[in-house]
């Protein structure tokens, strides 16, 4: 999967290029415009949480609903930029997509862990049409496919539900901010870097208005949207009796017998997550964008 995010914004980037240097001098500022959109969309997530432990692997009943604003400016025939803000929801619970009787998501199920993770999200992309519009805004095609690549910022925070199990002293039943218990003793940021990639399809449904469906990934470089990454501490050196809970508390113990593999799985030290692979988030979508139209200036005449 790295390889192939590491081919798709190298091949982003020399298209972009070639097609901005070929198409400078075609199209003038006269022709160039902005819109301004809004899109309501479908949002997933990939990490420690999910049924298996590859990026194909969603639950779709995790999905959440995220809505967003966007603006674009035309550059040239096929160059587009966009800044748009978003905010949606991310959800994993352990109980619901990792199946007991499977031998590779019995450990998930064991676990036990659950989340949910608000996220507002800031990006700028360069989009590509692999159609062009050297034409005003009235005469652009039709239907235009196009692909995008850029940067985003994001703010999260991560929350755990209490539920039935060891919950002496916490609420349950109540969400908690898992980021200051520290389960994992780590203190990890709730502002990250995001690089968005992907693609979509556009529709002119008349001379002001668009309309298009659109899937972005978003590469993270945290692996803590759920709280889980690294190894299971001592629960004594967990300060609050929601730490201890999230920490190791959580744990399903209703069918372990001494037979069993996890018997004692959550001790200090052991595997909580998987550390050495970062989380994603998955944005799809339909879209609605309206077009400024530009302002004509009137030639002088003398």
């Amino acid at each position: 999967m790295k390889q192939l995010f590491t081919n798709i914004l190298a091949l982003l980037l020399v298209v972009s290029l070639v097609a901005t240097e070929a198409s400078a001098q075609q199209f003038s500022k006269r022709k160039q415009y902005n819109s301004v959109g809004v899109s309501i969309n479908a949002m997933n997530y990939f990490g420690d949480i999910v049924p298996k432990a590859s990026i194909p692997s969603l639950r779709f009943a995790a999905t959440r609903p995220n809505i967003g604003v966007n603006f674009t400016h035309r550059f040239a025939p096929r160059i587009s930029a966009r800044v748009a803000f978003a905010y949606g929801r991310i959800t994993g619970d352990d109980e619901k997509a990792a199946d007991k009787t499977d031998p590779d998501a019995r450990f998930r199920y064991h676990r036990n862990m659950n989340f949910r993770n608000d996220i507002l999200e800031l990006s700028a992309v360069g989009v590509f049409d692999l159609i062009a519009n050297r034409n005003n805004y009235i005469k652009r095609p039709d239907f235009v496919p196009y692909v995008f690549a850029g940067i985003g910022v994001f703010h999260h925070n991560p929350k755990g539900l209490v539920r039935g199990g060891n919950t002496a002293g916490v609420s349950e039943g109540s969400y908690v901010n898992l980021q200051p218990l520290r389960t994992e003793g780590v203190d990890y940021s709730l502002t990250g870097l995001s690089i968005p990639f992907g693609g979509g399809v556009r529709y002119k449904v008349n001379k002001s208005f668009d309309i298009g469906l659109e899937i972005g990934w978003r590469k993270t470089f945290t692996d803590y949207l759920d709280d889980v990454s690294g190894n299971y501490v001592d629960q004594n050196t967990l300060g609050s009796a929601e730490a201890k809970y999230f920490g190791g508390g959580i744990t399903r113990t209703d069918d372990i017998t001494a037979n069993t593999p996890y018997t004692n799985f959550n001790a200090p030290g052991e595997m909580r997550g998987k550390g050495n692979e970062k989380d994603w988030y998955i944005v799809t979508g339909l879209n609605v964008n309206y077009i400024l139209a530009p302002r004509v200036k009137s030639p002088k005449f003398r």
